[in-house]
């Protein structure tokens, strides 16, 4: 009998990873660095989808071939230790290619779980000001 397979709901301790790589080789094994602390796989998932999106993106702005150029110098993202479940870029990439995005897909500043700590810190200063 086969083992049915259910991705999991809630993170790990500290949050889904996500990956981002470099695709022109220019970090060490291509990692340009990790974002953890993604409170759901979907987010996760999600998040790299838009980064992806977002640099096939700035890629197009060139006005040569997006895909090529994108192999070639943009970044692809993937969730760290999330198996089959973790999205990937390369079944979507000649969609990606063929029409432009909108701005919501290409937000992945929004889903960012460092823009929560940042927002965190930022409240704190205003706080320290409030109390001179």
């Amino acid at each position: 009998m086969s083992e049915i397979h259910i991705p999991e709901l809630f993170a790990p301790e500290g949050g889904w990873c996500v990956r981002i790589l470099d695709l022109s080789g220019g970090a060490e094994e291509g990692i340009v660095e990790e974002i953890k602390g993604f409170p759901t796989l979907m987010q996760a998932n999600e998040f790299a989808r838009r980064y992806v999106r977002d640099s096939i993106e700035l890629c197009r702005a060139s006005g040569a071939d997006v895909l090529e150029l994108w192999r070639a110098f943009g970044e692809d993202a993937h969730v760290i230790d999330a198996g089959d479940d973790t999205w990937r870029a390369e079944p979507e990439l000649s969609s990606f290619a063929a029409r432009p995005a909108t701005r919501s897909e290409r937000d992945w500043r929004a889903l960012d779980p460092r823009s929560e700590d940042e927002a965190d810190e930022d409240e704190g200063d205003e706080d320290e000001g409030d109390e001179e």
